[in-house]
């Protein structure tokens, strides 16, 4: 089952653009997030889910060839939804994943977990998500730290853009300093000539 559009996709969508972060390289803090995510709910696929417009793209991925697939198949598509985490023990007991072709072929889908991304803003841009093949349920310890792990590639997220907006300012600045200079420069000479006449 296709998951509906949150009611707010085009303002969600621009805020995920605002980040800058689709279709960047891998970056050890969020490999390491994952990490995390799947040592501590013991799975062996964590993912760091991004969701365009059409597909859902990895920032970061263990466990998981693909970079990205088709939005119509996402689970976090289905997770983006809803605040809280979405967790889905058996992926082929709930109608609206039983026939998804990621629980039917590669990688073979039991247990979805996803705990939403949501931006200052309260933009939900993807999930933090851990998947096994097998069905299974997680504690509520493990669905309180993934939350928590989502919560960090958040703030490691506002941080990049941050930095981001800084080096933009830093080098508008040195852009504007540079111009100053060459127009005090003509001026100091379009001085100097009209003294010298």
């Amino acid at each position: 089952m296709i998951a509906p559009l949150p009611k707010n996709e085009a303002a969600r969508l621009e805020a995920l653009r605002q980040y800058e972060i689709l279709d960047t390289d891998s970056e050890e803090v969020f490999d390491d997030l994952t990490r995390l995510a799947a040592y501590i709910c013991q799975t062996p696929i964590a993912v760091i889910s991004l969701v365009d417009k059409n597909r859902q793209w990895f920032k970061a991925r263990l466990g998981l060839e693909a970079r990205e697939t088709s939005r119509d198949c996402a689970f976090c598509a289905h997770a983006i939804l809803e605040d809280a985490p979405l967790v889905v023990p058996d992926a082929l007991a709930d109608e609206r994943f039983a026939d998804n072709s990621l629980v039917t072929s590669e990688p073979y889908i039991r247990l979805y977990a996803g705990a939403p991304l949501l931006t200052p803003e309260g933009f939900r841009l993807g999930t933090l998500c851990v998947i096994d093949r097998v069905a299974r349920s997680l504690s509520g310890e493990q669905v309180a730290a993934l939350r928590m792990l989502a919560n960090q590639v958040m703030a490691q997220f506002d941080l990049r853009r941050d930095l981001q907006a800084v080096t933009r300012s830093l080098t508008e600045h040195k852009r504007a300093e540079k111009e100053l200079k060459e127009r005090v420069g003509q001026l100091e000479a379009n001085s100097r000539s009209k003294q010298a006449h």
